[in-house]
């Protein structure tokens, strides 16, 4: 005789099954409901998540960062159309930043795409980066994963507007793009290390803009000074972003050169080095998330992080002997 609890696990199961089997037919309110589940880091939803996971690894994952307001919104908005005429589904995560004081956050990327809204081949993701630095969420990857086992053959990720050292994107995309303006600075700003030297395609957006050559010059001449050795081949193409798919906004221009990209790292020698690369920084991302989970637990069995700031405020403990009791307590 079947008991209650066993009954209980079969149907659970069942439904998972049912779940997972609508996901993988790309239903959208399926998929709707298991990234908003993962990005509230429910339990079942990661467990989800592990059974779909054999199913991903199709997707090509293109990255769209730079500075705030080089229009990296009305660039993915481009490339969206561009992908959608060629009869490619496309998936899109736009990460926003949360306010530090009330936690909030304004999803403005989904705003600027409103015209891809009502299409059953787009899906648009917005997440708020809840305090995690990078220029990404905490959940981005795993968001991405579902978008790839639904079956949307592109998947481009909009970080927030970044600094020069916020370059998690390029662990996550096969494609970094990084898009930047004219008049940001001098061109000692533009051969700063850090963004620019992640692209795989540099895209000078707003190029209709009174010294675009200039930004232009000044991107050729960071190349030329960060090479070591061979230098490294990254493409620079001009674009116009809000002339959409017109002549002459370089969208199609920019298209290609992803693809150029994509041949080289997709087929080519480099692909393995690069997906080991990926998986590395995922597996990362996941160990410091469990661990600052798990020592959010460990402060909440102490007190609070609040209690042991005041004892640290009182100089009846140091931080350093309290951090590593939190961390022995893992």
């Amino acid at each position: 005789m079947t008991s209650p609890i066993d009954r209980a696990e079969s149907t659970e199961s069942t439904e998972s099954t049912e779940r997972i089997d609508r996901l993988l037919a790309g239903d959208i309110r399926t998929g709707a409901r298991l990234m908003r589940d993962l990005d509230d880091r429910r339990p079942e939803a990661i467990a989800l998540l592990k059974r779909v996971f054999s199913h991903t690894g199709k997707a090509y994952i293109v990255g769209i960062t730079g500075n705030p307001g080089a229009g990296k919104s009305t660039v993915v908005d481009a490339l969206i159309a561009h992908h959608r005429a060629a009869g490619e589904r496309v998936g899109v995560v736009c990460v926003d930043p949360t306010s530090p004081f009330s936690g909030g956050a304004i999803l403005g990327d989904r705003i600027r795409m409103q015209r891809h809204a009502l299409d059953p081949d787009v899906f648009i993701r917005s997440l708020a980066t809840r305090g995690h630095l990078g220029g990404l969420s905490r959940s981005t990857f795993d968001v991405a994963h579902v978008l790839d086992a639904m079956g949307f053959e592109r998947v481009l990720i909009e970080t927030v507007g970044v600094g020069q050292d916020e370059v998690d994107v390029m662990k996550a995309a096969h494609t970094t793009v990084v898009v930047t303006v004219p008049g940001l600075g001098d061109d000692i700003q533009a051969i700063k290390a850090g963004l620019l030297e992640v692209a795989d395609v540099l895209v000078v957006n707003k190029a209709d803009r009174e010294g675009a050559d200039r930004t232009e010059r000044d991107l050729l001449h960071m190349l030329d000074l960060r090479a070591t050795g061979e230098r490294k081949d990254v493409e620079i193409v001009r674009t116009v972003a809000t002339r959409g798919l017109a002549e002459g906004s370089g969208i199609r221009e920019l298209a290609a050169a992803i693809e150029t990209h994509r041949t080289r790292v997709w087929n080519g020698p480099d692909a393995p080095a690069r997906a080991r690369a990926r998986a590395v920084a995922h597996l990362g991302e996941l160990v410091r998330a469990l661990l600052a989970d798990r020592a959010q637990h460990a402060m909440a069995a102490r007190g609070g992080v609040q209690e042991l700031a005041q004892s640290v405020v009182e100089r009846h403990s140091d931080p350093w002997t309290i951090a590593e009791q939190l961390v022995g307590a893992l």
